[in-house]
């Protein structure tokens, strides 16, 4: 199973409704990550808009292509991309470049 953690960047100024949305997700968006093999998926997100994920899948590629396959992952995407720093005509999917993991105490 890999773990899988990312960086984004929201616009400071819609931070706070960046987490509104994120407390009701849709129900049709949570079937379809469980779905496309996303466990344990978290978002965290600091006052100034750093956004960190992190989840645990198979093989992040195939979960990632997995979604992108997906009429809600389309909506969600284009719904979430104006909240979003730096996308230059990219999807926010699109931008969840894995860190590199240094150190996991099991």
């Amino acid at each position: 199973m890999e773990r899988i953690c990312f960086q984004l960047r929201v616009r400071p100024d819609r931070t706070e409704e960046y987490v509104r949305r994120h407390e009701e997700v849709w129900p049709e968006m949570r079937e379809a990550l469980a779905t496309a093999g996303w466990h344990n998926y978290s978002l965290f997100v600091t006052p100034s808009g750093t956004v960190i994920g992190y989840l645990e899948c198979e093989d992040f590629d195939d979960a990632r292509r997995a979604m992108q396959r997906t009429e809600v992952n389309a909506r969600w995407q284009l719904e979430m991309a104006p909240f979003f720093q730096g996308l230059e005509g990219r999807r926010p999917d699109e931008e969840m470049a894995p860190l590199q993991e240094i150190f996991h105490l099991d």
